[in-house]
């Protein structure tokens, strides 16, 4: 495949998201089956709602655990360039959500040593030191989309889109045809929403 045969997808994930997670893991899956090239960037659920009042305690907890893990990402990106976030989302997201581990130190260390990335970054994760950065990557995602939605945004053809909010996780053959079905919607001019309620769980297999 030639350069200007390959579809780019800009991907805004945070890592703490169960359906951005399915939805990276299809990206991956489109690699193998469509001549794509994703680029991956951040965004926050912590910093999407910071100012919203009356969201559950719950909720509220889970946003207080998510700014260690997108600061981390941010700091990597920062020092080591845009190309560790794939693998170090990767490492992150194999942990929170299929492994279920803590979103703690010891954590965030084990997913850093996995992509090649030194620890120390984990240092990010208790300091705002990246904080501009993180907050200019998560408006340059949702400035394309809307700040009613959350993550995943993908991007494609100058289109921006929330989601694909999908369980389980599309492959092979399906994974293509959920790729061409997003492509028809990018060139359709005016196109903004398809939406049903969610009636399963996250389904990581």
């Amino acid at each position: 495949m030639t350069e200007q045969e390959t579809t780019v997808v800009d991907f805004w994930f945070d890592p703490i998201c169960p359906w951005a997670w399915i939805a990276s893991r299809w990206i991956h899956e489109v690699e193998k089956v469509r001549p794509v090239t994703p680029h991956w960037h951040v965004m926050s659920l912590s910093v999407l709602n910071e100012d919203k009042e009356g969201l559950p305690e719950r909720y509220k907890e889970l946003l207080a655990t998510g700014w260690g893990p997108v600061r981390i990402c941010i700091a990597a990106e920062q020092q080591y360039g845009p190309e560790v976030l794939d693998r170090l989302y990767t490492a992150l997201g194999t942990r929170f959500h299929e492994e279920k581990a803590p979103r703690d130190r010891a954590t965030y260390e084990a997913a850093l040593a996995e992509a090649g990335l030194p620890t120390h970054l984990a240092d990010a994760a208790d300091s705002t030191e990246y904080d501009d950065a993180l907050r200019a990557s998560h408006h340059d995602g949702m400035d394309r989309v809307g700040y009613e939605v959350g993550t995943p945004v993908i991007s494609v053809n100058d289109m921006a889109v929330f989601g694909p909010v999908v369980s389980p996780i599309p492959r092979g053959e399906a994974a293509a045809r959920l790729w061409d079905g997003v492509l028809l919607i990018a060139g359709t001019d005016g196109f903004f929403e398809l939406k049903r309620s969610r009636t399963r769980d996250p389904i990581f297999d």
